[in-house]
């Protein structure tokens, strides 16, 4: 399980500067989820409100409602920072959203958080009760079919050093095949209107740009299992297997997310 207490103000203020490619995720969420003014929307592992300020200002507008719920309070703080009379950042985890009324919200988003959540069923169980009839939920997530090419190059890393091939370690813990994916949806009684997987290509400027990513983004958690000596090695080798992939506009990567829409029966 990925640990909640290895964030940082440094963490979470990298994880501002640098969601970039979060954010692009996020906006085909919205886009899909076809938000209108008035409406409520919720989201879930909201990170620092980047999203949910786009949301409440240009889809829901003042007449609509957005919350961004956030296990990590440095993030929430910075997320606060965003906030308006109708967008609000709050503390909380996915599992347990007693908080809210059933019915009150008409979306829900988990933009790149899915694959951080051990107990999917319990998250989507308490979604659907959160969301009024005919209310949509919108999902990005890390696909254990396609790995993304960093999970690969740490999983190489790992085996080369005897440690067990794994696909990555402390990024995207509990990734989703396309049809487990659309089975937990519906077990949790949703319709499942889309799931599809998106390949995109991302550029960094050296290995230290692509580690910085990686940390702030697993809120410390990215090789955070070992010791400091054998994680310090570990990031020397894997420093070596990114520039492998460098050329004269730097490193290029491929991550591969699986998006999906459903909505609760009217």
């Amino acid at each position: 399980m990925p640990s909640l207490v290895l964030d940082t103000q440094e963490l979470a203020e990298q994880y501002d500067a640098v969601s970039d490619l979060q954010y692009e995720h996020g906006q085909h969420l919205l886009n899909a989820l076809q938000l209108r003014p008035g409406e409520s929307l919720l989201d879930l592992g909201a990170g620092t409100g980047r999203l949910t300020e786009l949301a409440a200002r240009h889809h829901v507008g003042p007449t609509g409602r957005v919350v961004g719920l956030e296990p990590l309070p440095l993030r929430v703080d910075i997320a606060r920072k965003r906030a308006s009379p109708w967008h609000h950042a709050e503390v909380g985890r996915a599992e347990d959203l007693s908080r809210f009324a059933a019915g009150a919200f008409d979306a829900v988003i988990l933009n790149s958080v899915y694959h951080w959540l051990q107990d999917k069923d319990t998250v989507l169980r308490q979604a659907w009760r959160v969301l009024r009839p005919g209310g949509r939920i919108a999902i990005s997530s890390a696909s254990r079919e396609r790995p993304h090419d960093v999970q690969k190059l740490v999983a190489d890393v790992l085996a080369q050093a005897g440690l067990g091939r794994r696909s990555g370690s402390g990024s995207t813990p509990h990734p989703v095949t396309f049809a487990e994916l659309a089975a937990q949806l519906e077990a949790a009684g949703f319709h499942v209107d889309d799931v599809r997987l998106r390949r995109f290509a991302d550029r960094f400027a050296d290995a230290d740009a692509v580690r910085v990513f990686s940390q702030a983004s697993s809120f410390g958690n990215f090789l955070g299992e070992f010791l400091p000596d054998v994680r310090d090695g570990l990031l020397v080798a894997l420093d070596a297997r990114l520039n492998q992939h460098r050329d004269g506009n730097g490193i290029l990567l491929h991550r591969n997310l699986l998006f999906a829409l459903a909505h609760k029966p009217a």
